[in-house]
């Protein structure tokens, strides 16, 4: 396969010419530049994100409030930022992400730096499911919309490789928040987080282009489909977000990411505070993240190049029934080390499942409308998101341990893998 570059223009177009194997040597394709920025970009946001949890202690012993008020303004900031992803990923369709996360980048910085003025139960809901919530819509959906533009074989791989950003996030900044908070304190903690958060994503948005054609280029692609599913898809031109939203194909679709953001937030916020009341300390129970982290980072990479290979339905189906089992074993267990060993099968299932995403709404959708219609799905992601934690603080409030909340996490999970083993190509006629 010859790598297919823009040069010159004809009557005002961009011309296209296929380039011999010697320039393909020489030329550096930038689509891995932006692959490396969206990567980094992950790691410092979606690694501050899941500080929560370890914010979520000091928090309580300061102020006193109860699991399910200091979950509701992670709630808050699930569903709020669910909605804005539809936003930006239009945005960023149209746009592209250089301007949509700059922008972003600025107020999830702000966000941050102001968590350390917390005083009020009202203050965080405000900066941190307001300014937090806009903030990081400008991330994950832009991100892996433009990496979608920018590959076509590959696309599962290279969408693998900037969600395991995600994954290492996940184990660099938890424990990073720990020792600063031992160290300096919870508000300290949140003003150099907020910094850092800041500066990192101003400065990688400068790298980003929406697509190849504002750059001469064409997208990295193949001559041929490699799998069954992909080779029975309309052109990409037929679906716009709406002509989506009136497919049965979106609705399983998004009530399988459904079920995962009902699991992944319900572990993400109430893990650490779990381990603690098995007796864990701070440091250890933070150490959770990073084994969730680091089995992340090869399950999002194995199972982003095997969804090129073989398509996303089967990947989805098997780690969501994974998630089932693990809850499973959690809930029965209740022991410190069926927490470690549940860590290890979470970061395989969520990290997996994360990949997958944006490959299968270009399977399903094409990409004319993909920022649009991925940011759809991942509001309902974020709508499960927003109802696990809170349920989950609920029901250990009333029932003073997590054990049927784990239960029914399990539940969700199987019912998401039930959802996403009905997806079926989808066949339309051509706009």
């Amino acid at each position: 396969m010859c790598e297919v570059l823009l040069s010159g223009t004809e009557r005002g177009r961009p011309r296209i010419v296929e380039s011999t194997s010697s320039l393909s040597k020489q030329r550096f394709f930038y689509g891995y530049a932006i692959v490396g920025a969206s990567f980094f970009v992950m790691l410092i946001t979606n690694g501050a994100i899941y500080t929560f949890g370890v914010f979520f202690e000091p928090l309580q012993e300061e102020f006193g409030w109860t699991r399910a008020v200091t979950s509701g303004a992670f709630s808050m900031y699930m569903i709020l930022h669910g909605a804005l992803y539809i936003v930006t990923g239009r945005l960023n369709d149209r746009f592209g992400p250089r301007v949509v996360m700059t922008v972003c980048g600025l107020f999830l910085g702000a966000g941050y730096i102001m968590m350390s003025q917390t005083s009020a139960v009202w203050h965080l809901y405000l900066f941190y499911g307001l300014l937090i919530s806009i903030g990081i819509s400008g991330t994950f959906v832009p991100l892996l919309s433009t990496v979608a533009r920018w590959f076509e074989q590959r696309r599962g791989l290279m969408t693998g490789i900037v969600v395991a950003g995600v994954a290492v996030g996940t184990m660099v900044m938890p424990p990073l928040a720990a020792w600063l908070i031992v160290s300096y304190g919870w508000r300290l903690s949140y003003l150099i987080i907020g910094g850092l958060v800041l500066a990192s994503v101003v400065v990688a948005a400068r790298f980003l282009r929406r697509d190849p054609t504002q750059m001469g280029l064409v997208p990295y692609s193949k001559k041929k489909a490699d799998n069954k599913w992909e080779a029975k898809l309309p052109p990409v031109s037929d679906f716009s977000l709406s002509r989506a939203f009136r497919t049965r194909q979106f609705w399983l679709l998004g009530t399988a990411f459904a079920g995962l953001g009902y699991c992944q937030m319900s572990i993400m916020v109430h893990v650490v505070i779990y381990a603690r009341g098995l007796g864990l300390s701070p440091g250890s129970a933070a150490t959770i993240m990073t084994i969730i982290g680091g089995v992340g980072i090869l399950s999002r990479i194995i199972v982003g190049s095997i969804a090129d290979r073989i398509g996303t339905k089967i990947p989805v189906v098997f780690d969501l029934g994974l998630l089932s089992f693990g809850l499973i074993l959690l809930a029965v267990a209740g022991q410190t080390w069926a927490v470690y060993v549940f860590a290890a099968i979470f970061g395989l299932a969520y990290g997996g499942l994360v990949a997958l995403m944006s490959p299968a709404v270009a399977e399903l959708f094409g990409l004319r409308a993909h920022g649009g219609i991925m940011g759809a799905i991942t509001f309902c992601l974020t709508i499960g998101g927003a109802m696990g934690p809170i349920v989950t603080g609920y029901v250990f409030d009333v029932t003073g341990s997590y054990q049927l909340a784990f239960f029914a996490g399990a539940a969700v999970a199987a019912a998401a893998g039930v959802s996403a083993s009905l997806l079926r190509p989808v066949r339309v006629r051509a706009c």
